[in-house]
């Protein structure tokens, strides 16, 4: 089938959204666990047609869902799927990696001093100069006023304080996180399986 590329091997193609999220450029397919919850919310499992396409081809996922639009091979014709269920359940992560995005989800993308949003960066609240370390526990999203004015002095000299104190999430608080943040495109065949607020019809 021609409009099936080969893509990714059955051990990645699960996690492929989450590297490659630049290929989704057209009519993403919306990934759905075997209990029919998303993947992940932040950011939305979202796989390129293709990949859809091949995961169905191979039997991986059934589609749900489907766009109007349709891609042919000589041999056959197929709606492109809008969104797909994975009929092997991937059990979540029980663990939540210590990285810069996962950190400025956790503090709502949101200075943890003044709660301003955007120009974010991170903060020792214990200067690593005073021995504090790179945990959860010790660093913050900070935006770069902020940051500028704590630089390496102790909290209660800068006369800044913390809107609340850092400490490691757990991974459904995060996953739970994430559903503040949707996305600026939601296909409307997602939303009877995402719960972030939309109007119901009676």
């Amino acid at each position: 089938m021609q409009a099936v590329q080969s893509g990714n091997t059955q051990g990645n193609f699960r996690t492929d959204f989450t590297r490659n999220p630049a290929s989704l450029k057209q009519n993403p397919a919306l990934v759905l666990n075997a209990d029919y919850r998303p993947l992940s919310y932040y950011p939305l499992s979202l796989w390129p047609w293709q990949e859809a396409v091949k995961a169905a081809w191979l039997e991986r996922v059934d589609i749900v869902a489907e766009y109007d639009e349709i891609v042919r091979s000589p041999s056959m014709s197929i709606r492109i799927p809008s969104v797909v269920v994975l009929k092997d359940y991937v059990k979540p992560q029980k663990r939540v990696a210590f990285t810069r995005f996962n950190l400025f989800l956790r503090d709502e993308f949101r200075c943890q001093y003044c709660g301003s949003k955007g120009d974010l960066t991170f903060d020792h609240v214990v200067p690593r100069a005073a021995g504090g370390v790179t945990s959860w526990q010790n660093v913050v999203a900070a935006c770069s006023p902020c940051n500028l004015r704590k630089g390496s002095k102790p909290l209660h000299q800068t006369g800044l304080s913390l809107r609340k104190p850092p400490r490691q999430p757990g991974a459904e608080e995060l996953r739970n996180m994430g559903r503040k943040f949707p996305p600026n495109h939601l296909h409307e065949s997602w939303m009877d399986f995402l719960y972030w607020d939309a109007e119901l019809e009676a």
